[in-house]
């Protein structure tokens, strides 16, 4: 018998990954590649998907990677101009889905701004906040190494995908195991990649 889920109320926040941040940000193929594994993982576990844009009339859509997955999106795509994602119409809808804390992962850009920013406003509100280290990156390097540390200090859980993932199943008895483990399977090469690059400590 399969037991209990680690994470009794979970999500996935896809932060800002947009087309007009491709040619700025550190390692931006590795944070889309990482966001892509985890929406499919997150879509065959049934945890909802929440993803933003920041002032798309500017900044243009998400990346067509992550536009191109059937089904990617739980709930709409979420335009604002506020840097956390964290925005009322964000807030309300977690709100009428669970009145419990939720188990928020972050994948998106940029670390040390939206990210940093909406996991700082989900942990006031008593959220768990999951940082996947492999997928979120800023303009420079350097940024992305501070916020990272500043964010384990208040109190964020800094981890990679593979290990939320695994940590989401808990038992390789429950129905989804299978898939997800042939995902992780087939994503084996990006997420060494990513690791390697984006997880160094």
């Amino acid at each position: 018998m399969a037991r209990p889920r680690r994470f009794p109320n979970p999500a996935l926040f896809v932060c800002d990954i947009q087309e007009k941040f491709r040619p700025a940000i550190f390692e931006y193929d590795k944070v889309i590649s990482t966001a892509h594994k985890m929406i499919k993982a997150c879509y065959t576990l049934r945890i909802p998907i929440f993803s933003t844009t920041q002032s798309a009339s500017r900044l243009g859509s998400l990346c067509h990677e992550l536009t191109s997955i059937e089904t990617v999106h739980t709930f709409p795509i979420i335009d604002k101009t506020a840097f956390s994602m964290l925005v009322p119409q964000l807030r309300d809808t977690l709100t009428s889905r669970s009145s419990y804390p939720y188990q928020v992962a972050i994948v998106g850009i940029e670390t040390h701004i939206c990210v940093t920013q909406t996991a700082l406003d989900l942990l006031s509100e008593g959220h768990r906040v999951y940082v996947i280290m492999d997928g979120v990156s800023s303009c420079h390097e350097g940024e992305r190494a501070v916020a990272l540390d500043r964010l384990r200090q208040e109190g964020a859980i800094v981890t990679t995908s593979e290990s939320f993932l695994y940590e989401c199943m808990g038992d390789a008895s429950i129905p989804e195991f299978k898939a997800i483990a042939g995902l992780v399977k087939e994503t084996k090469d990006n997420t060494r990649d990513a690791v390697q690059t984006l997880c160094k400590m």
